[in-house]
């Protein structure tokens, strides 16, 4: 059966998050915030989230914990080999911690192949110290920092394939690993790794079970090195919340608690949710039990935890005016000598760089789709010898772009020729339908009257990540500049 038709699909768009009553609606944040971690500093709330092989690790605010905002990227390049160019998908940065301890911020993460690395700040706006590396190491990964009451430092983390849970002394300012670690708990699939300590006890919270199947484990012992028990405090349960968990238990002003974890969706990628906790016999309850078997089940809609207006929704829009906004992300190490804000003022400059297809594109700039809908369009001009304008990527990569003999399509590296002819400037959309999975490129040569490009086409997330949507420019010579960036 056809898709629907996606003018329809974007009409029937549900409201998420703040739902403007003094509620809100799972998930919170309905983009690909995967592994999300958050910590509370005074009345503000701080997530950073994996970005895999997506450079900058965005930091996010919010004053209610439910309506957020970009403040800042944390790094901008790995100097390490292959991240010049595009030979790292699923690799990067993977399920970070985010902590304050004495008056900075700080930032653990693994990569596969390279190993934990860390950066602090005064101010989470930035800016970030480069990132340093603790251990040269292969195959760890969700990392989190503890530091307990009598000044000494810790981390605990597991290992690629997820598990065992693995404490690690640590020295005070976290530069360094004081020994090789001690194992504190196996289990199946545990990893996200994330310390708490109330009221004598030390906590793990760690998932289990994959991340589409799984569950929320709560591991409580009154010794950091254990023995530990354990509890399931969350599960699908009768929702349609597949594998809930891996996320962050945090403490409201008012002393409620929420729990923060993801849901995977098999395209829009890993969107957050939040979750009303509490506490009995000194262990965290999570949602709701539907089924009295004494394991929260997700909630739907919720109660917000702080009153508050309802904010703009996450920035993707850019007009190319000022610095690049913080919703972009390069998949690569960016070639400064290739890219400019500057060059003309008011829009952005990708010039060509050799690259086979879409996928080896080494000027290639990406953001999140935001929303089960959306439609995103911009405007540019090209010259020389090169392919340059919009793409939708996930586990295959799809763009619609100008060539100096007319537009064309690329899908899975094979390109199309749509409308033969020399342009001065052409308009491209991509309209996005992550629940429908129903996808769609346009052209317009006008600004105003938009083409269908080829048909509709489906997608599926990849490489861990949901799918996304972005600008690039490849080939042998010129450039292409963009004059804007505009989705709804």
């Amino acid at each position: 059966m056809k898709c629907l038709l996606l003018a329809l699909c974007l009409m029937s768009t549900l409201s998420w998050g703040d739902q403007g009553d003094g509620t809100y609606r799972n998930p919170v944040l309905n983009a690909d915030f995967s592994d999300p971690d958050v910590i509370r500093v005074g009345e503000k709330y701080y997530m950073v989230a994996s970005d895999f092989h997506f450079l900058g690790m965005q930091v996010l605010e919010s004053s209610d914990m439910v309506n957020w905002q970009y403040i800042s990227q944390i790094y901008r390049r790995f100097d390490e080999p292959g991240w010049d160019a595009n030979q790292h998908y699923a690799g990067g940065s993977w399920a970070p911690a985010i902590r304050y301890h004495d008056g900075l911020f700080y930032v653990f993460f693994c990569t596969p192949e390279e190993g934990l690395y860390m950066s602090t700040a005064t101010d989470p706006r930035g800016p970030w110290a480069p990132l340093h590396l603790v251990r040269r190491v292969e195959k760890w990964e969700d990392p989190c920092p503890f530091w307990d009451d009598d000044g000494q430092a810790y981390l605990g983390r597991s290992r690629h394939g997820a598990g065992p849970i693995i404490v690690h002394r640590m020295s005070p300012d976290g530069r360094q690993l004081l020994d090789e670690g001690t194992t504190v708990y196996e289990g199946p699939v545990a990893e996200g790794t994330k310390f708490l300590k109330r009221n004598g006890w030390y906590y793990l919270i760690v998932p289990e079970g994959g991340v589409g199947q799984g569950w929320q484990t709560v591991l409580r012992s009154r010794n950091i090195y254990g023995p530990y028990d354990r509890r399931i405090v969350l599960e699908q349960g009768s929702t349609e919340v597949n594998g809930p968990h891996q996320g962050a238990l945090v403490d409201a002003p008012d002393g409620s608690w929420w729990f923060y974890h993801f849901q995977e969706t098999p395209v829009l990628g890993r969107v957050v949710h939040l979750q009303p906790a509490r506490w009995q016999d000194d262990w965290p309850l999570m949602g709701v039990d539907l089924d009295g078997n004494g394991i929260g089940e997700p909630v739907a809609s919720w109660k917000k935890p702080i009153s508050s207006e309802k904010s703009l929704p996450l920035r993707t829009d850019d007009d190319f005016s000022g610095p690049l906004g913080l919703q972009w992300q390069w998949n690569h190490n960016p070639d400064d000598t290739h890219w400019s804000l500057s060059a003309r003022q008011g829009w952005l400059t990708l010039q060509a760089l050799p690259a086979v297809d879409l996928k080896a594109c080494r000027n290639m700039l990406t953001q999140k789709v935001i929303g089960w809908q959306s439609e995103s369009t911009t405007m540019m001009e090209s010259s020389g010898n090169n392919f340059a304008g919009l793409f939708c990527s996930g586990k295959e990569f799809r763009g619609i772009g100008l060539c100096k003999d007319g537009i064309y399509i690329e899908a899975c590296g094979q390109r199309q020729l749509v409308q033969k002819g020399h342009f001065d400037k052409v308009w491209f959309r991509v309209t996005n339908d992550c629940q429908q999975n129903c996808h769609q490129f346009a052209y317009s040569i006008d600004g105003e009257h938009f083409i269908s490009a080829g048909k509709t086409f489906p997608m599926r997330g990849g490489y861990w990540k949901g799918i996304r949507i972005g600008l690039f420019c490849y080939g042998n010579d010129g450039m292409a500049q963009f004059d804007y960036f505009q989705t709804s």
